[in-house]
């Protein structure tokens, strides 16, 4: 892969998420103040336990178990599915066509990860050892947040050389797949066979579609909705449905990308030149029947000239990183601070999730990478030092979205006040952990990065 392409992706994918990344931290700072100040506070936490439904007749399409889903469940169970379904596009193209895609380029992203999944979860059962309240959130320090990590690589330009992009990018990629496994794993209870049957049927026509040639975008979102519902009530989490779906959706185009690059080229041949003078520009032009017939056959070309999984996964972007994920901040980040005190960060979940996040994911991350390249295994990223290495495992300690979703799975309303409890101790280790791994990786990297006129 050369510079110029590794540039071109890389840098689509950067400033995709580091506006995204300012708009998720307002919507934190949002949260933290409705549930602090007294004002706001009562509304802020019956908000989320408003009941959400969308009936047909007497059917509630927002339901679990016969009961309507809350608000905070429809964010957490319905929205996040659409984030999974983008994450599991994601890891697919990376699997196929991107730096996932050969043993070579995947392999010491891969190994990174799982020693930042590994050592995290390790250092949290350490610190929580001998609670099984406690320790069921021992998941939660394992994630990176991929759109907050790259939009603190970002602010230092071109001094960060291409491999370690790549390296930070396909490792939070591989550590994302890691946490859709725990979360499939470990937070499903009570399977309803019924509807685990029903949603093997809708994956398996979903299949037969993709293997027969279907391309039409919404045949897969109509069936992944059926998928989801299916999925909420058969005891799995809702949100895996997504990653099942981005794994049915084509990556791949019937006849090729060439037939219709070509296609479109003679249909444009085909259309007669019209000129237009300066007085004609504002008066409408009615075209003839063959014409607009023509521009009809370049538009259906050009639809078919994006695979569908790229196609959903573009469409997915704007409304995950600019609606979904502020939401699912604004919603999930509230910490009470009401009772708490400094010394609360350093016991029990909140110092578990802290250490985990801060020194589990540095650790993890850099020995098994460290270990991998003595050994021979894999190849330092280009341009990359083991110092500047050390600086990215840093930044590795981000972790916000998918850790908060864990956190939510861990401890469930249900299991009554000491529940709710850890999970407002954990939602302070995530940001407090995530807080410190950024200003750390950050000072880090200003000290280990080449200047630019070295480079």
């Amino acid at each position: 892969m050369t510079d110029n392409i590794s540039n071109t992706s890389l840098g689509g994918l950067i400033r995709r998420y580091v506006s995204a990344s300012f708009l998720l931290i307002a919507a934190t700072i949002l949260a933290l103040v409705f549930a602090n100040i007294p004002a706001t506070h009562d509304f802020y936490i019956k908000l989320w336990a408003q009941p959400v439904s969308l009936s047909i007749g007497g059917f509630n399409v927002f339901s679990h178990g016969g009961h309507s889903l809350t608000l905070m469940d429809f964010i957490n169970d319905f929205l996040m599915f659409f984030f999974f379904l983008s994450v599991g596009l994601e890891i697919k193209r990376e699997v196929l066509c991107g730096e996932l895609s050969s043993r070579q380029k995947a392999l010491l992203p891969i190994i990174g990860a799982c020693g930042g999944m590994i050592v995290p979860v390790i250092v949290f059962f350490c610190v929580c050892y001998g609670h099984p309240l406690m320790e069921r959130g021992c998941a939660i320090p394992m994630a990176t947040d991929i759109a907050f990590s790259l939009g603190v690589l970002s602010m230092f330009g071109k001094r960060v050389p291409v491999g370690l992009k790549i390296f930070l990018a396909a490792l939070a990629v591989a550590d994302d797949l890691g946490g859709i496994i725990v979360i499939a794993l470990f937070y499903s209870s009570g399977l309803a066979w019924t509807y685990l049957l029903l949603a093997a049927v809708v994956v398996a026509i979903l299949l037969f579609g993709n293997y027969r040639g279907v391309r039409v975008k919404s045949f897969y979102m109509s069936l992944g909705l059926v998928l989801w519902f299916m999925v909420l009530n058969s005891g799995i989490h809702a949100t895996i449905a997504g990653v099942v779906l981005a794994f049915c959706i084509p990556a791949n185009l019937v006849n090729g990308t060439r037939y219709y690059a070509q296609r479109i080229r003679k249909l444009v041949n085909r259309y007669p030149e019209i000129e237009v003078t300066e007085a004609d520009r504002n008066k409408a032009i009615v075209i003839e029947k063959s014409e607009l017939q023509i521009l009809r056959s370049i538009e259906k070309a050009s639809d078919y000239l994006i695979s569908p999984l790229q196609d959903i996964e573009d469409q997915l972007a704007m409304p995950i990183n600019y609606v979904v994920i502020p939401i699912f901040a604004f919603a999930n980040a509230g910490v009470d601070f009401a009772g708490m005190s400094i010394m609360s960060l350093f016991s029990g979940v909140a110092l578990g999730v802290f250490l985990g996040l801060v020194i589990g994911k540095f650790l993890g991350v850099l020995s098994f990478s460290w270990l991998s390249i003595k050994l021979g295994v894999c190849q330092m990223p280009a341009g990359a030092t083991w110092k500047s290495i050390s600086s990215v495992c840093m930044i590795c300690g981000i972790g916000f979205t998918v850790s908060m979703f864990i956190a939510a799975l861990s401890y469930p309303s249900h299991l009554g006040a000491e529940a709710a409890e850890m999970l407002n101790q954990a939602k302070l280790g995530i940001l407090s952990g995530t807080l410190a791994s950024a200003l750390i990786g950050s000072l880090m990297l200003s000290q280990t990065l080449p200047r630019e006129s070295q480079q």
